[in-house]
């Protein structure tokens, strides 16, 4: 099948096109089936491709625009993707207009709202499926520090290691030293075959330098690359991973920045928004530029 696809780039949780998280955006792909839409992701080769066809309806609770969206790395479809959805958001804003949006994902419905910061910048605003948390098992927790090369040593006591899940799962990983963080070396291979086996889409390390400020790293070899620059899925599910850990601060805060990017110099921004509910999705905003 023959598709004329037009694809944009957008750098999403950053202001500056050589920061965040790449994502290739398609605005329109009514018409594309599963294959072409896996052959574009993988030519235009970020960690995910959004594809999106828009349904004639407006969503009869907002009035916004409905959208089907699809998510494609290089190597695989995933459920949800939260950069891609940042990106896609802001990119459909610059269209047609800020406001409400109902995205449907193989993960579950997504509301999305744009709006017009200050500075002129267009962010954008989605709020996950209801979050969950299971435990990682001491096997499973074996291997992937074997994979990671890490030890118990380096971890932190006070976040346990769980498998958070926010319209994707992801092991929760806490390192107990910035240093740690920074020094990742992990064997691709056997963390690619462990998180396939268990249907994990990346695995959200962080070190919490304040109750309010995480720092993370995402290792992404399912996506066939090393590592993700930022993480908005990751970044949902850590969020109910702390409301259920009594994490999220006194009621009515639960908020938090992860920062994320930085040790590979594409440096990203991620605002988090816990509400108390245990079954509430967690909000996670942030803006997108298009890269050149």
């Amino acid at each position: 099948m023959t598709v004329d696809v037009a694809v944009l780039r957008y750098a999403a949780f950053t202001t500056d096109p050589a920061g965040g998280n790449p994502a290739g955006v398609v605005l329109d792909a009514t018409g594309m089936d599963e294959a072409v839409m896996a052959r574009t992701a993988a030519e235009v080769g970020y960690s995910e491709t959004a594809f999106v066809v828009p349904r004639a309806e407006a969503d009869e609770n907002t009035g916004g625009g409905v959208l089907d969206v699809r998510y494609f790395s290089p190597l695989a479809e995933v459920p949800f993707c939260g950069h891609a959805t940042i990106a896609t958001a802001v990119a459909y804003a610059r269209v047609h207009g800020v406001g409400e949006l109902t995205f449907h994902t193989a993960a579950g419905e997504v509301p999305v709202a744009t709006r017009i910061a200050p500075d002129g910048s267009v962010v954008a605003a989605l709020v996950s499926v209801a979050p969950r948390t299971v435990p990682l098992t001491d096997p499973q927790l074996d291997a992937l520090l074997g994979a990671l090369r890490w030890s118990c040593d380096d971890l932190d006591p006070a976040l346990p290691p769980r498998v958070a899940y926010a319209g994707a799962w992801h092991p929760v990983i806490a390192a107990a030293s910035r240093e740690r963080l920074a020094d990742l070396d992990y064997d691709m291979d056997a963390l690619g075959g462990l998180m396939a086996e268990h249907d994990w889409t990346t695995v959200d390390l962080v070190w919490r330098e304040s109750p309010t400020r995480y720092h993370a790293r995402n290792p992404f070899p399912p996506g066939g690359v090393v590592e993700d620059p930022a993480t908005g899925a990751a970044a949902a599910a850590l969020g109910g991973y702390l409301r259920g850990q009594g994490l999220t601060g006194p009621p009515g805060t639960g908020r938090f920045t992860v920062l994320q990017g930085y040790d590979m110099g594409r440096p990203s921004s991620i605002e988090v928004m816990v509400p108390e509910g245990a079954d509430s999705g967690v909000t996670v905003t942030g803006t997108a530029v298009p890269i050149a």
